[in-house]
């Protein structure tokens, strides 16, 4: 089974995204590089790179253009073992060569089950997990959000998913609840990756 790797647009990927990944949304995530993967010219595989969302760059560059973060990430179950990690190395090596980027930044959600095993194996750095924070549970449809979902705005008004959720949280219909930490890895485009802390495995993995 071979891929074909290429560059492409948001909207080319965007409805792929928002039924194969687990958020099911991309409302709100910044998008610089958008990337897919074909087979038999169908998408099996698709991932954005876009600015980080708050000044949090500031840990990681001395300027914003010197992050990026993998923002979402998805293949389809059909894909052989390790086609993520292929697909990581594939948008670094693009990057790499045609960006001035220095550091690529990604987390890890263990809500949904997820620790960065796929960075891992691509020799990501791991830093540890993040604090604790507020998010919602929409109870009409079951997505969660983080707090600053309800802050986004454009060219200083609120985008028009975000007024959606306002609205619905002076309605009531957003439960807020605390999020969990989540696994925070980078790696460096033009340094030698490596790791100190010693990575997370999921509670029945030794």
């Amino acid at each position: 089974m071979k891929y074909d790797f290429t560059l492409c647009d948001r909207k080319d990927i965007k409805d792929f995204i928002e039924k194969n990944h687990y958020s099911k949304s991309i409302n709100g995530v910044k998008s610089s590089y958008c990337f897919c993967i074909k087979f038999a010219d169908r998408i099996v595989g698709a991932c954005i790179f876009g600015q980080m969302s708050t000044t949090s760059w500031k840990k990681f560059g001395e300027k914003e253009d010197d992050v990026l973060e993998l923002r979402r990430l998805v293949t389809l179950d059909e894909c052989k073992r390790n086609t993520e990690s292929w697909f990581i190395a594939k948008c670094i090596k693009y990057l790499k060569k045609n960006t001035n980027v220095k550091v690529l930044v990604s987390y890890a959600d263990p809500m949904h089950g997820h620790v960065g095993y796929v960075y891992q194996a691509s020799n990501w750095n791991y830093l540890g997990e993040t604090p604790k924070d507020k998010g919602y549970i929409d109870q009409e449809t079951g997505k969660v959000y983080h707090s600053r979902a309800l802050r986004t705005k454009y060219k200083g008004e609120y985008k028009p998913f975000v007024v959606k959720l306002r609205n619905k949280l002076e309605q009531g219909l957003l439960q807020t609840i605390i999020l969990e930490g989540k696994h925070c890895y980078t790696f460096n485009l033009y340094s030698k990756n490596v790791n100190i802390i010693k990575y997370p495995k999921l509670q029945n993995n030794k």
